[in-house]
């Protein structure tokens, strides 16, 4: 698939690293004591407080500069912000959803993994408490939002997948199994119940309150209800990915790979994903961020595929996420340094339909976790970054 397609070289990832860092560096002025908005407004993030689910991306991009050149400015900065998690976590500032571990992993597990941070450890261990805190015994699943137990909020979204890293991380520091086995029992659930047949992916799904039952699935932030909107099969994509290596279960690694087919089979020639994979050419916005985010899947597959001894499957995913960064850094990669800048174009952060209810925010934009996830596929096809998303 693609054979046509270039795939980043050595070189091109060295560069794209070296810009990265750059404008990370310039962007500490802005947002040392403030975080970056969700999404970029004419490529420019606005000032925010730390009160947004997406907060945790900037601080993650730090600590991968930090990693990347040893500088301790970055280190500086970072640790800054890791206070500021602190202070949200024990004030409970905005942290009645299940989006902790997009919060807490990239800006505490990463500082505790790299520094040792004991203030860093203890926020991400609250962190993990206040998710677990959201478990529905009644359908086995962590609520997205919303009050618990509220009859129009008994779901959960596919993004979770991602926030779950943060619990099998808390039961391997301190030993208890409590953590682990909400995960697992989360996962479940999405199994069950997030994958179409032909391996497309619901981004909500809606459990009766009463009984636990499924009731039904929605692609409520995409185009319409029976779509597959770009990031959700993102999240669905690293997420098993992350499930197979936190747990060693194979289960995870062979629905990745349906999965990412369905992914890769609605791409349009250029590589970079519509905010719906329901559109495969056309003038539609582009999602960048979910290319980002597919290609650090299929980097954590390659790696436990050549754990496994299945070196072709393991070339097979490096290589397709090499062409994914590639079509990034032809078409979407900043070059130029300027105050408050992203990293990549054309992400989507929340694109209005005929069908959905969304707020239009972000399209066509700079997203914060299309930035980081970027900077992260580029740090992992080192072969020697120690991801922050494994326990």
């Amino acid at each position: 698939m693609f054979e046509k397609r270039p795939m980043l070289t050595e070189d091109e990832r060295r560069r794209a690293l070296d810009i990265a860092v750059e404008i990370v560096r310039g962007n500490l002025k802005l947002y040392t004591y403030s975080m970056q908005n969700h999404s970029s407004i004419g490529n420019i993030y606005p000032q925010c407080a730390n009160d947004q689910w997406t907060c945790g991306f900037w601080p993650g991009e730090v600590w991968l500069s930090y990693e990347y050149t040893g500088n301790d400015v970055f280190m500086y900065a970072a640790k800054i912000m890791v206070d500021s998690f602190y202070r949200r976590i024990v004030d409970k500032v905005e942290v009645d959803h299940h989006d902790m571990g997009f919060l807490y992993t990239p800006s505490c597990v990463s500082a505790y993994k790299l520094t040792k941070d004991l203030k860093a450890r203890e926020a991400a261990l609250l962190a993990a408490d206040q998710l677990i805190s959201r478990f529905q015994e009644k359908g086995g699943f962590i609520q997205a939002w919303g009050k618990l137990g509220a009859e129009d909020n008994y779901r959960y979204i596919i993004d979770c997948l991602l926030n779950l890293p943060l619990l099998y991380w808390a039961s391997a520091e301190t030993g208890d199994g409590k953590y682990r086995d909400i995960a697992l029992r989360h996962t479940a659930t999405c199994l069950a119940n997030s994958f179409r047949d032909d391996y497309s992916t619901y981004h909500t799904f809606f459990m009766d309150p009463k009984t636990g039952a499924p009731v039904r699935g929605e692609t409520c932030q995409g185009y319409r209800a029976d779509s597959s909107w770009a990031r959700g099969q993102a999240w669905g994509v690293y997420g098993l990915a992350l499930s197979y290596r936190n747990t060693g279960e194979r289960k995870y690694l062979d629905l990745f790979e349906k999965v990412s087919g369905y992914f890769l089979s609605k791409l349009p020639e250029d590589m970079i994903p519509y905010w719906d994979l329901i559109f495969t050419e056309g003038d539609e916005p582009r999602d960048s961020s979910s290319a980002s985010i597919v290609a650090c899947g299929f980097l954590e597959a390659a790696d436990s595929y050549e754990k496994l001894g299945e070196k072709d499957k393991a070339e097979e995913y490096r290589i397709l996420a090499r062409k994914l960064l590639k079509a990034l850094y032809d078409t979407c990669m900043v070059e130029n340094r300027e105050d408050g800048i992203g990293l990549i174009l054309h992400g989507t952060y929340s694109k209005k339909s005929p069908y959905n209810t969304c707020t239009p925010e972000g399209v066509d934009e700079c997203v914060s976790w299309g930035d980081y996830y970027w900077m992260e596929a580029l740090m992992r096809l080192s072969g020697a970054w120690n991801c922050y998303w494994w326990a």
